[in-house]
């Protein structure tokens, strides 16, 4: 009798340790799928077409964006405020843009004043950008004729649309030893030409910062449009490249 318990104990402990082996291993399978369903929503998450207006950057490096940075956008002045105004980009990305006592403002050439920013006024803007929000250091009413969305067009510029899928296409040069994450971040006048360049090439986004690349080169990074992400500019200031 004795002997028989013992043999059933034994053969309950082994059934225990089957279950719970096999316990085991859905939540193993099941934690290594959610880890998995984790890391791709990640991915999604960080994609350039999955976020309106938000800074991407890959690969780190000294060009990993950490804050606002030197950029600029380009569009139609749409309301004006005492101390701001926003503008409709070519691609339709909205900017609100923040003016303060040390706004530079250009009417074409000549040096002009905020009552120049009015509405349905074509400008462009530069300055420190953070997201899709521009502290403007320069604001440059320019000649309507030729711009706006049928320019944007022209240029190939693709529209940001909310769970589309980011368009993958490159154009001109690009640097043969570039890679998302080199270079370094820079502002001032470097960056203001590199931004305006971009822009005038590539009408429709918001540039959120301005990379010198090992070549000297600049990497004008775009965001608020499915493409291009990246414009290359040279060291003359001719845009040569996006992708």
């Amino acid at each position: 009798m004795l002997s028989r318990r013992i043999t059933k104990s034994i053969a309950i402990g082994a059934a225990a340790l089957a279950i719970g082996g096999g316990t085991y291993g859905i939540v193993s399978a099941t934690a290594s799928s959610g880890s998995s369903a984790a890391t791709t929503a990640a991915t999604t998450a960080r994609s350039p077409a999955a976020t309106s207006g938000q800074p991407f950057a890959r690969g780190g490096g000294s060009n990993a964006r950490s804050g606002p940075a030197a950029g600029g956008s380009s569009g139609t002045v749409e309301s004006v405020s005492a101390s701001s105004f926003t503008l409709l980009t070519p691609a339709g990305q909205k900017v609100t843009v923040n003016e303060a006592s040390s706004t530079a403002y250009q009417n074409g050439t000549s040096s002009s004043s905020a009552s120049a920013i009015t509405k349905g006024a074509s400008v462009l803007v530069l300055g420190t950008t953070n997201g899709t929000t521009i502290t403007a250091s320069q604001v440059v009413v320019q000649p309507t004729n030729g711009g706006g969305s049928a320019a944007s067009a022209a240029a190939g510029v693709v529209p940001f649309q909310r769970g589309a899928q980011s368009t993958s296409k490159q154009v001109g040069q690009i640097p043969a030893n570039y890679s998302q994450g080199s270079g370094t971040i820079v502002s001032g006048t470097a960056a203001n030409k590199a931004t305006e360049a971009a822009l005038a090439a590539y009408p429709g986004g918001v540039v959120d910062r301005v990379v010198q690349l090992s070549n000297g080169e600049y990497e004008v990074h775009n965001i608020g449009v499915n493409w291009p992400h990246h414009v290359f500019v040279n060291q003359e200031f001719k845009v040569v490249g996006a992708n």
